[in-house]
């Protein structure tokens, strides 16, 4: 029976110390802006329970960061804020399309000081500054564009020069936060970690397409075990708890909604 049991015991240090080694090694990964704090949280529970890997993250655009996938950057997982990049990838060959899901969703709205009252689109005609994300590679931009476009003001204000661009949704909240602008075109999640400025209007979701958060593993990422470990821990309870405390929705009622429909990416 005592040889038993030392067996036993050995036999279940190999089983804890395979498993260990198994997760060891790197996890790359490029995530849209509006993520960061969240995955952060969400990057420091996984490396908890898996001392033995290390994560590696690049925050930014997400049409930059598929770009530099597609030039060649190192990565074995993306999120990005909108689909668009995310079909530009698999259509690429650059991620496998039997590991695309939606990891969350959020809403669009404007903020900026306290003084300057928003009721409605039309209002953002009275500001002298607006920002926004630059709607060539950064997703708050284009669904902004949409939503300024379906309230019939986007074409006055690039007349009257009153957008100024950013290179992502947190320049543009910081733009906001500072004063530099009136208003600034952000996320909720976003707005929600600002100092100073204030959620003015959220934005009608009706106005613009869907704002889900699709993930991927890449061609790299799908050989990675560690990779696909994270993979699998983005959809489990600590990370949905995260992501909710950050302000963000349930990616399984976002996939309800999301239209099902390729599209391409705006350059």
């Amino acid at each position: 029976m005592k040889n038993r049991a030392i067996v036993l015991l050995l036999l279940l240090f190999l089983c804890c110390h395979f498993t260990q080694s198994a997760l060891a090694g790197e996890v790359r990964l490029s995530a849209a802006a509006s993520l960061t704090e969240a995955i952060k949280e969400i990057g420091a529970a996984f490396i908890r329970e898996n001392p033995d890997a290390n994560l590696q993250t690049n925050f930014g655009a997400s049409g930059a960061l598929a770009k530099q996938i597609v030039a060649g950057a190192p990565a074995d997982l993306f999120i990005s804020a909108d689909t668009r990049w995310l079909d530009y990838l698999v259509k690429e060959g650059k991620v496998s399309p039997a590991t695309v899901r939606v990891l969350a969703a959020n809403t669009l709205v404007l903020a900026g000081p306290a003084a300057n009252a928003i009721t409605s689109l039309a209002d953002v005609t009275k500001l002298s500054r607006l920002a926004m994300g630059s709607p060539g590679s950064v997703p708050a931009g284009q669904y902004a564009e949409q939503a300024m476009r379906a309230a019939g003001v986007y074409e006055q204000l690039q007349a009257e020069k009153k957008l100024v661009m950013a290179q992502d949704v947190r320049q543009a909240l910081l733009y906001a936060d500072r004063g530099e602008v009136d208003a600034a075109f952000v996320y909720r999640t976003d707005a929600l970690l600002a100092k100073q400025a204030v959620i003015l209007y959220t934005v009608p979701a009706d106005l613009h397409e869907p704002i889900t958060y699709p993930l991927a593993l890449t061609a790299d990422g799908e050989k990675n075990i560690p990779a696909k470990a994270f993979y699998d821990y983005l959809a489990g309870p600590v990370a949905r708890e995260i992501l909710a405390k950050y302000g963000f929705a349930s990616g399984d009622t976002a996939a309800a909604n999301q239209p099902q429909r390729a599209r391409s990416p705006q350059r």
